[in-house]
């Protein structure tokens, strides 16, 4: 009886589906804008973003100027973002927000514009060009609104973007070290990197590892330089070894970077006058 009974309710729900399905492609084949307009805020409402989309895709061009027109394009980027289409609606949202400036839903769709860009960013390992995009809108976002109730969340997503980025730019530049141990021309790129990080990120806690590694990347180019460069780099090493023990006296890598201090000084033929920053 129970298997009966089961069976009958599955056959219900495939009839059902099968009458949705003809009725929302004889909708789509014979209705009119209004009745399809009326039909994609009900699917919108039912959360079916997938039958929703379709019909104010249909209809949006069909409409514009009308009282409807704002509302289903706003409708038809949630589509989109709701089914995690976040390129398309990066794309619907700015063009709402330019398009309909003065809508009470302009501010939304700004933020919904900057946020899909967030949700599109790839991991740090990946290309960032799009975080860099979606921080810039964020940014903007929040100096065009800044009583904005998106405020909030809009500047810890600012600084989760910023965080991807560091990580990014730090392994970016330790790649560069790395491989200057195989070919030791990337160790010039090494301390170029470690100083862009630096500039870039001068609150950063990778700050101190990398001006440790700048003074040993330095060091290492000396060493295989024509002798016409070697002195300058290894001077060039020293001063980046006092910069280092200025700013961290104390620091872990001390006594590896009095090391490469020594070993410096010793190439270029002075006397060791070593500051230790105590």
């Amino acid at each position: 009886m129970r298997k009966l009974t089961s069976l009958r309710f599955l056959l219900f729900l495939a009839a059902s589906f099968l009458f949705s399905c003809s009725s929302f492609q004889e909708l789509r084949k014979n209705g009119t804008v209004e009745e399809k307009y009326q039909a994609a805020i009900g699917y919108y409402e039912k959360k079916d973003f997938y039958k929703a989309g379709m019909l104010l895709e249909e209809i949006t061009p069909l409409i514009k100027g009308s009282q409807e027109a704002e509302k289903a394009q706003f409708y038809y980027a949630y589509c989109q973002y709701n089914q995690e289409m976040y390129q398309l609606a990066q794309f619907q949202f700015k063009r709402f927000y330019e398009t309909f400036g003065r809508s009470e839903y302009a501010e939304e769709a700004q933020y919904m514009y900057a946020y899909s860009l967030f949700r599109d960013s790839p991991n740090h390992n990946l290309d960032q060009s799009s975080t860099f995009t979606a921080l810039e809108a964020l940014q903007t976002f929040v100096n065009t609104y800044p009583k904005s109730k998106y405020r909030d969340q809009s500047q810890q997503i600012i600084g989760d973007l910023r965080i991807k980025l560091e990580t990014k730019a730090y392994e970016n530049a330790k790649l560069y070290y790395r491989i200057g141990s195989s070919n030791v021309v990337y160790y010039k790129s090494a301390v170029i990197a470690f100083e862009n990080f630096q500039k870039n990120f001068p609150d950063s806690g990778y700050n101190e590892e990398l001006a440790y590694l700048k003074i040993v990347a330095e060091y290492e180019l000396a060493k295989t330089s024509v002798d016409s460069r070697k002195k300058e780099r290894f001077a060039e090493a020293v001063k980046f070894y006092e910069g280092f023990i200025d700013r961290y006296p104390t620091s872990k890598y001390l006594k590896d970077a009095e090391r490469v201090y020594d070993n410096c000084v010793s190439e270029i033929g002075q006397p060791t006058t070593r500051n230790t920053g105590q």
